[in-house]
């Protein structure tokens, strides 16, 4: 699993040698001036190279006797790492606590990481299939259902309800002089978790792991941060660890006066910054959206970024299921979730009906249920953001499908090509739901699990494969492992998670100085992702491809074209909207790729 030394040294010669521009990373590392010297460099996971500091910079540096004697290189301490996580790994074979496990693995990468942050970031570039799990979803999730207990060293910022007033000054308060990107949540819904708080604060600092493995994104320009606004978890409220503020939520104009206190303070610091909301409740999600969009260089993953990874899969379940991407508009889909992720899928889904060629009056293609079902539209009380998608009467609706109809009823009635899970409730997709499935009118029935962490997924590929058959589709949110079906054939887990698509989003916005995160420009990312799946790869049911820093350069690539086509574009560190311009495809992708940062150390001089 786990490359030698190496082999991973000739991988990266070869992907050095695949581009023009990459080869600049042969280039001598720029020598970095620090005003520390001594225990203050070890202390600083920027700096420090523990072992690795050759002697010329323990004298020069005021290291010397403060480590050990050896001095060892990067691929040494490497390895000395991906030894101990095994040793790790493997004493806790057999554990019967998951939770134990998972949260053992992430706190041995919570070490290096307020250690050394150049080796932490090189062993999660190099194992992002494998690592990407514990940093992110699902572990994240027990992380922050955790994180008081948890806390040890504070990553990012933190903005609260008592500080209206104060975040012009308290943006400066933190180091970095230039940062690129920033992911904020409020705590509101952080997964399938619902309000966790400020223990929220989580989510943005593995959002931005990843941005980091699989975007390039110089860590030192990135700033996780959390809105405390209060929290409605009593038990929150009740804990005496709990960290956060004890005060229940805000809303209203209170509520949007400190997230426009907090935009206008990034805006006065870093104007070219990136802006990810990640997590937000429904009602805040759409409503903060829609209130920046055009004013700032935002976006919302959980509207937008796993709309367009979704929209991805389903394109993908129309080709494997045998029919042409045009008969999409004809796909029956139920959707189980109607909060912000669901609707922004069910949006996304419509725009591209519409671009199509079909007209939006009468054409409904979805069944949408929430916690109290079925919903039509003789509800009471419906969000104008579902309205839109309840059922209604007609020749288009199927008879005897009431407001309220339990899921079972609806899947039974409708035989959907997909039945589609964004509900947060674990085990919905139960036998029984699975089993009617299997009579969809669909020769391969597609079943998306999407809901975050693992425990909240409505079912396992192992249920679908077995409940609905081998010729199942399947895709998740969160990893599972692929099955085997006998005979030689698997039934492929696909894992619909939104990190395929936001870490490009991010990084081409970003290069192209993007005023505004368009329609456009999101589309030309999901269908960029789309584009690396070949038809033999469908027909085997495999809807994604792999996560790699490749694919995120031209997905990065692929923005930054539609933001110059929307005369959005600006430039990014001298590079002006004409000279982007001007570049061809292959060149664009080559500028993405040179920008990308990579870890390795620097030589030090000290100005103390």
């Amino acid at each position: 699993m786990w490359r030698s030394a190496a082999r991973r040294s000739s991988l990266f010669r070869r992907l050095l040698s695949s581009s023009s521009s990459a080869a600049a990373s042969y280039a001598p590392p720029a020598v970095y001036i620090v005003n520390k010297r001594g225990n203050d460099i070890l202390n600083d996971p920027w700096y420090n190279k523990d072992t690795a500091f050759p002697m010329t910079e323990r004298d020069r540096l005021g290291l010397r006797g403060l480590l050990p004697p050896r001095v060892t290189c990067f691929e040494e301490q490497y390895e000395r790492f991906i030894n101990s996580y095994r040793t790790l790994e493997n004493n806790m074979q057999g554990e019967p606590d998951s939770t134990r496990v998972a949260l053992a693995k992430w706190k041995d990468l919570n070490r290096l990481h307020s250690r050394n942050e150049t080796l932490y970031y090189r062993v999660l570039i190099d194992n992002i299939e494998e690592f990407a799990p514990i940093v992110y979803t699902p572990t994240v999730g027990l992380v922050c259902e955790n994180y008081s207990g948890l806390f040890r060293r504070s990553r990012g910022m933190y903005f609260t309800a008592k500080d209206k007033g104060e975040m012009m000054s308290m943006i400066y308060n933190w180091p970095a002089d230039k940062v690129d990107m920033i992911v904020v949540t409020d705590g509101s819904r952080i997964l399938g978790l619902g309000d966790l708080g400020v223990q929220g604060v989580g989510i943005p600092i593995g959002k931005l792991d990843l941005y980091v493995a699989a975007a390039g994104i110089n860590p030192q320009k990135v700033l996780p941060v959390i809105l405390d606004v209060g929290t409605n978890n009593e038990k929150l409220l009740e804990d005496k660890l709990y960290l956060g503020l004890r005060q229940p939520r805000l809303e209203g104009e209170e509520y949007l006066a400190i997230i426009d206190e907090f935009m206008e303070a990034v805006r006065a610091r870093w104007p070219k910054a990136v802006v990810q909301f990640e997590d937000f409740q429904m009602k805040w999600a759409f409503e903060t959206l829609e209130r920046y969009r055009n004013r700032f260089c935002m976006f919302n993953d959980d509207i937008q970024g796993t709309a367009g990874v979704a929209l991805a899969g389903l394109l993908g379940a129309v080709r494997a299921q045998g029919r042409p991407l045009h008969d999409f508009p004809n796909q029956k889909i139920v959707v189980v979730g109607a909060g912000s992720a669901g609707i922004g899928v069910l949006n996304k889904a419509k725009k591209a009906t519409l671009k199509m060629g079909i007209t939006e009056e009468g054409h409904n293609q979805f069944w949408v249920l929430d916690k109290d079902g079925l919903i039509t539209k003789v509800r009471e009380g419906l969000d104008p953001a579902v309205a839109s998608f309840a059922r209604g009467s007609g020749p288009n609706e199927i008879p005897d499908l009431h407001e309220g109809a339990s899921l079972v009823e609806v899947v039974k009635k409708v035989k959907p090509h997909v039945l589609l899970g964004l509900s947060g409730v674990g085990g919905i997709f139960n036998e029984e739901v699975l089993k009617a499935m299997k009579e969809s009118d669909s020769p391969r029935p597609a079943v998306f699990a999407m809901s975050n962490p693992t425990t909240k997924a409505e079912c396992t590929p192992d249920d679908v494969f077995k409940h609905v058959g081998e010729n199942a589709i399947f895709a998740s949110g969160s990893p599972f492992s692929n099955v085997s079906l006998g005979n030689g054939k698997t039934g492929y887990a696909n894992q619909a998670n939104n990190m395929y698509l936001f870490p490009g989003i991010g990084l081409g916005a970003l290069l192209s100085g993007a005023r505004n995160i368009s329609v456009g420009m999101l589309e030309a990312g999901a269908e960029c992702l789309a584009s690396y799946i070949t038809d033999d790869e469908i027909k085997k049911g495999i809807l994604f491809p792999p996560v790699s820093r490749h694919i995120t350069a031209q997905v990065g690539a692929a923005v930054l074209r539609a933001a110059i086509a929307e005369d959005l574009a600006e430039g990014c560190d001298g590079v002006g909207p004409k000279e982007l311009s001007t570049m061809s495809e292959l060149e664009t992708v080559d500028y993405v790729t040179q920008k990308m940062w990579y870890p390795v150390y620097h030589p030090l001089v000290s100005k103390k």
